[in-house]
């Protein structure tokens, strides 16, 4: 339970991890997440490291796993991650695991082969089978000439009636006519048909149609309506150009046969070819998905065992070997009370791998910083993560989180305050946290979704403290709730009925007089009376309450957050912090603003309805507190005067202890004074080989500017510098900060109030301006545009109220712990401590890919 309130205690050890045995070792450590391991080869490049070839195995591994995951999900094979967590695998296991990985994929890539050369093959025969088809229509034989007096010609509809072409002058030429037949994109056939024509000066003839049916496209696997052409020319060399015009547009050109019989002929043989590769392509394609379902089972704990196995080494990489070569030095950062859990996975890797010599640890010595473990669970983590994006705090540093946790969802809901919205809001969380172990919430691609799934637990806390500020405000979609009934009654106002009668009718307001005995018979029980929603300055009281709410909740909060620095004092045994930085502080706040919440409530308590009209401002008694002066017929109470003056005096005498107190005693100190006690922060003694124990020094926090010489246990310590100027401009600039910070900061929780009414007038005009329409009309009409108007109000309400007020007051909320609340203690200048942890490696085979 300490760990939530200050991070666990670290320290630095030294693994002595025998060669047989490391690397069950650091398997055993991964599987148990305790330790982060230290580089101890920086300045060796990653190709010189002990283990590059065990890497690059890893690797080439990974890339077979890959081409293996993208073939299975290309044949619509799901893959199920299993829940069972496959170890990694033994170094004697891994040439094996690598072989079966290279034949699988060496088959897989042969089939793959085989089945896209027959598909490509079956889709070219079904081109080539349909061209024939078209073009049949395109050809119409009229005769057939002498073959060995003449060439052989065929006739088109439009051969005779060509201008350009004389079909007796290209026969007295010798010229031949040919014919070159395909199949073309359909927005190429336009430039195509241009390019013929000037290229070719018109000795060509066209013809095209496009098909009925799309055919795959051999190269892109896309369906295409291909447009079938033929083209017959006169002439070789104008043959040579149509054929360079159709590579050029990448036309796909079949052989076309002159005579019928021979289309005819050519047509049967491809109806066989073609039933024929479909038989061979489907069982090609049946021996494909088996060879993919056997893969798709053990892909998993394949995925898992390379990462593993790839992870290991490279821990091993940041390893140092000893002089003999035989035993591997590692260095980590481990949490003290884990270290025997440490111990317990070093005996157990040493067991599994059979080692003569057990591997060991050391805890050892260090002045580094060392870094922030703060142990959190599915509820704690979203508020601590709140904490961490300010920054990860100082090693053993005080941490906000547990009190984030409250205090964040509670001045959110002071700004949220809506029953309503708040259940709808407690409602979705509540959902998402029961069902926060279905896989297919906490498994989508889907960013938005997933920060919302990841702050269930926050989103829920922020919906409850949203019903009780709702019910305190008595606000339920910009209505109050009458559950107790209204401590307020108009009868008593008047004498007899019938004056009361007309005085209703004839005024739009009534003014009730709490003096009239009766009118007021005491306080709502809880919240704020329904009956203010009715009243004309119903806004006016609203304001004038929740601005003096934020002001004392803002004040009490820093406060806290000035009291919580006291801890970090103590833990660290500052002892001149505590007199001389935290007492000021807290002296200076309380004096001053702790003395207008002081106003604030006893203004609530001293004055009543009966001499409310004798009330004192309190805005001006405090102007007044800070220019020594007041008014004797308007005071709070006697010797107010006496009394803020003594305040006033105390919050100034507070500064100049502030700024130069710690300065002041720091120089005394290095120039040979004696501190206050006995001064040991950040020393701990450490026995190291039962010889010898020496004195570490920690690191001290940074805006404490204070730089300690005192190394007792070592014979040749010598004193740090010490300079008086940087120290002095540090405490300069944090005092102005602070002192100047107390108004700002103040003032800054008035967006509590100013967030609330905002959020209150929306919600009031949504209900006037869309759902009031609806409600209003007593007619059959009115009835049927409930239902359309009802829905533009509940999507309103969740789009601009919930979602977008709600992203508004979780900032707001953030800005104030992040500013207001956490720089009155909490640094934030340290790191993370990140363990080795195989947990942290993705296990979804889909991110693997």
């Amino acid at each position: 339970m300490e760990s939530a309130f200050r991070s666990e205690e670290m320290c630095l050890a030294q693994l002595f991890l025998q060669a047989a045995s490391a690397y069950d070792c650091v398997s055993e450590l991964g599987e148990a997440g305790l330790v982060e391991f230290r580089d101890l080869n920086p300045n060796v490049t990653t190709f010189q490291r002990k283990f590059v070839t065990e890497m690059r195995r890893c690797e080439e591994m990974e890339k077979t796993l890959g081409y293996l995951l993208q073939e299975i999900k290309r044949a619509d094979i799901s893959l199920l991650d299993s829940e069972v967590n496959p170890v990694a695998p033994l170094p004697k296991h891994v040439l094996k695991i690598q072989e079966q990985l290279q034949q699988l994929e060496a088959e897989l890539r042969e089939v793959t082969k085989n089945k896209e050369t027959l598909k490509r093959n079956f889709l070219e025969l079904n081109e080539y089978n349909h061209m024939l088809r078209v073009t049949q229509d395109f050809v119409r034989r009229t005769s057939e000439l002498d073959l060995l007096s003449q060439a052989q010609y065929e006739e088109f509809p439009s051969l005779d009636k060509e201008p350009l072409m004389d079909y007796t002058n290209m026969q007295r030429l010798g010229a031949k006519l040919g014919f070159i037949a395909g199949v073309i994109h359909p927005w190429k056939v336009g430039p195509f048909e241009r390019m013929l024509w000037r290229v070719c000066k018109g000795y060509t003839i066209l013809t095209y149609e496009e098909l009925e049916i799309p055919l795959e496209d051999p190269d892109s696997g896309e369906n295409v309506k291909w447009v079938v052409f033929l083209v017959s020319y006169w002439g070789e060399q104008i043959g040579h150009k149509v054929k360079k015009i159709c590579d050029c547009y990448h036309c796909h050109v079949y052989p076309y046969p002159n005579t019928n019989q021979e289309r005819m002929d050519i047509a049967a043989g491809l109806n066989t070819r073609i039933q024929d590769l479909h038989t061979v392509l489907y069982r090609t394609e049946e021996y494909l998905q088996q060879v993919l379902l056997k893969a798709s089972e053990s892909i998993h704990t394949w995925l898992v065992q390379v990462k593993k196995m790839k992870a290991i080494y490279h821990i091993l990489n940041l390893c140092s070997f000893d002089v003999t070569n035989k035993c591997l030095i590692a260095e980590v950062w481990c949490p003290v009370a884990d270290l025997s859990k440490v111990r317990q996975a070093l005996e157990e890797g040493s067991r599994k791998s059979s080692a003569t010599v057990p591997s060991f640890v050391n805890r050892i010595p260090t002045a580094d910083t060392l870094p922030t473990l703060i142990r959190t669970n599915k509820f704690t983590s979203g508020f601590q993560n709140i904490v961490d994006a300010y920054g990860v705090g100082n090693y053993q540093e005080i941490n906000p989180g547990p009190y984030t946790v409250i205090t964040f969802p509670f001045l959110f809901a002071v700004m949220f305050g809506d029953c309503g919205h708040g259940l709808i809001m407690t409602v979705f969380a509540l959902w998402m946290v029961l069902s926060e172990n279905n896989p297919k919430l906490h498994r989508t691609r889907n960013e938005i979704w997933n920060t919302f799934f990841d702050g269930r637990y926050i989103i829920l806390m922020m919906g409850i403290f949203s019903l009780y500020t709702g019910l305190i405000y008595n606000d339920c979609f910009s209505k109050s709730l009458n559950i107790f009934g209204s401590g307020w009654s108009v009868k008593n106002m008047f004498v007899n009925e019938s004056r009361m009668v007309t005085e209703v009718r004839g005024n739009q307001f009534l003014s009730l007089d709490p003096n009239v005995s009766g009118v007021f018979k005491g306080p709502y029980p809880f919240g704020i009376d329904p009956v203010w929603n009715l009243a004309s300055n119903r806004l006016s009281f609203l304001n004038s309450f929740k601005m003096k709410m934020s002001v004392i909740l803002g004040i009490t909060h820093m406060t806290f957050g000035v009291i919580l620095g006291v801890f970090n004092h103590l833990h660290f045994k500052n002892i001149c912090s505590i007199y001389l930085v935290f007492i000021p502080e807290l002296v200076f706040m309380v004096s001053l603003f702790g003395y207008l919440m002081f106003m604030i409530i006893y203004k609530w308590l001293a004055y009543s309805a009966a001499n409310s009209n004798l009330a004192p401002s309190i805005l001006i008694h405090f102007i007044n507190m800070f220019v020594m002066q007041s008014n004797d017929n308007a005071q709070l109470y006697t010797g107010q005067k006496g009394f803020q003056m003594f305040l006033v005096v105390i919050a100034l005498l507070s500064v100049p202890i502030l700024l130069f107190g710690k300065p002041g005693y720091l120089y005394w100190r290095h120039h040979g004074g004696r501190s206050f006690g006995t001064y040991r922060k950040g020393y701990t003694l450490v026995r190291r080989g039962s010889e010898e124990e020496v004195s570490l020094l920690r690191a001290h926090e940074m805006e404490q500017g204070e730089n300690h010489s005192n190394h007792s246990g070592q014979p040749d310590g010598t004193d740090q510098e010490f300079n008086f100027g940087d120290v002095f401009m540090h405490q300069a600039i944090h005092t102005i900060e602070y002192c100047l910070g107390c108004v700002s900061n103040t003032a800054s929780y008035l967006r509590l109030w100013a967030l609330s009414l905002a959020h209150a007038q929306l919600s009031e005009v949504l209900w006037g301006m869309v759902l009031h329409l609806g409600l209003r009309m007593d007619n059959d009409f009115g009835s049927l545009l409930l239902f359309p108007v009802f829905g533009i109000f509940a999507v309103l309400t969740v789009a601009v109220l919930l979602v977008m007020e709600g992203l508004s007051a979780f900032l707001h909320a953030l800005r104030l712990h992040w500013v207001e609340f956490q720089n009155k203690f909490y640094m934030g200048n340290g790191y993370k401590f990140s363990p080795f942890s195989f947990k942290l490696l993705t296990r979804n085979c889909d991110d693997f890919a």
